[in-house]
């Protein structure tokens, strides 16, 4: 009884085993889809580098093109200060100037 309970078992649990095992193939077809995933995870890190790299390429052109923008809206601002001085400047002047004719009209 022994011996066949041994023999039974023995021809359930071999079969078994041999079933759940992996065999060179399929240890094989593991490697070559952890070399895929591992491709596909290099190039997906080196484009988010060149993404990164490429933000900060813009935001630094933008960080210049801000500077000229407030440099140019300085200029503006100035010139048109100046403008404001020499139109006052040239009403003073015509208002002398049309004093001096009045006075001179009088004589």
């Amino acid at each position: 009884m022994k011996k066949s309970l041994l023999l039974v078992s023995m021809m359930l649990v071999l079969p078994t085993l041999m079933i759940s095992c992996a065999t060179t193939g399929d240890l094989e077809k593991v490697q070559a889809e952890q070399k895929m995933i591992d491709a596909k995870a290099d190039q997906a890190m080196q484009d988010a580098q060149a993404a990164k790299t490429a933000a900060d390429a813009a935001k630094v052109k933008s960080d210049e093109t801000s500077a000229r923008a407030d440099s140019a809206i300085k200029a503006a601002e100035e010139r048109e200060r100046a403008a404001a001085e020499r139109e006052r400047i040239a009403d003073e002047k015509a208002k002398k100037a049309d004093e001096a004719f009045q006075k001179s009209m009088k004589k």
